[in-house]
């Protein structure tokens, strides 16, 4: 679903920020960033550059174009007429309370105010928000964020629905898979699955049960195929035959009592931190952190397109080819 071009401020040009610029760009809108770290103009501007190829591959806005994007010398200066802004500064509470303070003080007041927080509940992050706390949310991306679809919206204490809806609008205009949860909780929905996840990981490698290539291979060859379809809910409704999950929670259920599962994160000594460093590094091989990022971009762009053949996020369009 495109929309009319917008002017959208992007506060803090790390991985996650980058990704934010180059999604909006490749959506045809103008970019205005902002971040006081020495030289970030110039790794954006080269993080464009090495993702533009597979942006097009993606499918791009006919009116797409890196030349859309500035940087401002103040915080002030960037968020000055403009739509949305999107805040990745580091995820710290101090930090993060303080420059939305400051982007409320200065932008529209019917500008949307969306932290890429991965953590933090959004009535934490409008409490020092004193001119229109009303239009903070939580819009939470995964990386990377110019492929994937997903945005977790979560709305806090002070937030007007009507800014949820606004922003709703915005990222399904962004080719996105916009989420608006039912409640705010610390990590949101995706993180703290995926946190839930990588601590029995490190139990299981900190026990030496498996390695981390053996681990890796246990989620891509097994659930992780199911799950990329439809999650772990609808995968173990399944697994109860045809009484669904009914039947599933009767045979199953009683194994959640057994002690499988060491959710309390192992405490990560050096011996461990040892073994997952070695297990990654042995598992890249020869090839690069960019190498794999390409592999990477080229299977999610494939996986998003049979995604999308089989429906199970209906939308008008989920992957392009208007370029």
């Amino acid at each position: 679903m495109s929309m009319p071009q917008k002017t959208i401020a992007v506060i803090g040009t790390g991985v996650i920020g980058n990704g934010w610029i180059a999604r909006f760009l490749a959506n045809g809108h103008q970019v205005t960033a902002f971040d006081p770290a020495p030289g970030a103009q110039e790794k954006t501007e080269a993080f464009l550059h090495a993702v533009w190829p597979t942006l097009a591959t993606y499918g791009m806005a006919e009116d797409a174009s890196m030349e859309h994007l500035s940087f401002a010398k103040t915080l002030e200066e960037a968020v000055q007429h403009v739509d949305l802004v999107q805040e990745n500064v580091p995820e710290r509470e101090d930090v993060k309370t303080e420059v939305l303070s400051q982007v409320d003080a200065t932008a529209p007041a019917t500008a949307v105010i969306a932290s890429s927080t991965s953590g933090y509940k959004p009535s934490v992050l409008q409490k020092d928000c004193t001119l229109h706390p009303e239009r903070v949310i939580v819009a939470h991306p995964f990386n990377p964020v110019y492929l994937i679809p997903l945005v977790e919206l979560a709305k806090g204490e002070k937030t007007d629905p009507s800014m949820v809806e606004k922003a709703r609008g915005i990222y399904d205009g962004l080719n996105m898979k916009p989420l608006v949860m039912s409640g705010e909780i610390d990590g949101h929905i995706g993180d703290r699955l995926m946190e839930a996840i990588w601590r029995e990981s490190l139990h299981i490698v900190n026990d030496g049960a498996a390695t981390t290539e053996e681990v890796d291979k246990a989620i891509v060859y097994g659930p992780g195929l199911r799950w990329a379809l439809m999650g772990p809910f609808l995968t173990l409704h399944l697994a109860g035959g045809n009484q669904g999950m009914a039947h599933m929670l009767e045979q199953f259920g009683p194994a959640l009592k057994l002690p499988w599962t060491r959710l309390v994160a192992p405490e990560l000594t050096e011996e461990l931190s040892q073994k997952v460093i070695k297990g990654t590094e042995d598992q890249s091989g020869e090839r690069t952190v960019q190498e794999m990022e390409h592999r990477r971009d080229r299977f999610l762009i494939k996986l998003m397109q049979l995604l999308e053949e089989e429906g199970f996020w209906p939308s008008e369009r989920l992957v392009r080819h208007d370029s």
